[in-house]
Parts: C-alpha cells; sequence; structure tokens
C-alpha cells in the first residue's frame, strides 16, 4: 500500500520534505497512528509535536486509530496560532 504524506508549516522542515510518498509493507492494514510511530522514527524531531498535531486523511479530519487504504493522502499540520 502507497500514501502520499503532507507536512505543512514547521513540519516540512522537521521532515525535509513538503511532501512523501511512504509504501506500507507487510501487506495488512495500517492505522495512521501506525504510520505516525514510523515518520517519527524516521525523523525524531516530529515527535516532538506528538500530541498537537492537527491530522487529516482525504481532507478530513482523522484520529489515529483510523485505518488507511491505498492512494490515501494523510495531512499533518502543527496547531493552529492564531494572533
Amino acid at each position: 500500500m502507497t500514501v502520499t504524506v503532507l507536512y505543512f508549516s514547521t513540519l516540512q522542515d522537521l521532515a525535509g520534505a513538503s511532501e512523501t510518498r511512504e509504501t506500507l509493507a507487510d501487506n495488512r492494514p495500517w492505522t495512521l497512528g501506525e504510520l505516525l510511530e514510523t515518520l517519527f522514527d524516521r525523523h525524531p524531531k516530529l515527535r516532538e509535536w506528538d500530541g498537537r498535531l492537527l491530522l487529516a486523511v482525504n481532507q478530513r479530519w482523522a484520529e489515529r486509530d483510523q485505518v488507511l487504504s491505498d492512494g490515501d493522502e494523510i495531512a499533518i499540520m502543527p496547531p493552529v496560532q492564531g494572533g
């Protein structure tokens, strides 16, 4: 299964890209939370944002227990700040 991950704002710097394609192995259902753990392992500075991230799958807000499907687009965003 392959998904696209979009990183927004300062998270782009931490991930080193604004967008990546991730191939999820094991031929099993993956949850958004499992994908996040994989991304945290690859980019440890992202973990510092854990608990504050806004997450969306296919432009709909999502929780970490959401099961992913081939072709999904995952958006990872820092919290919105106002001024």
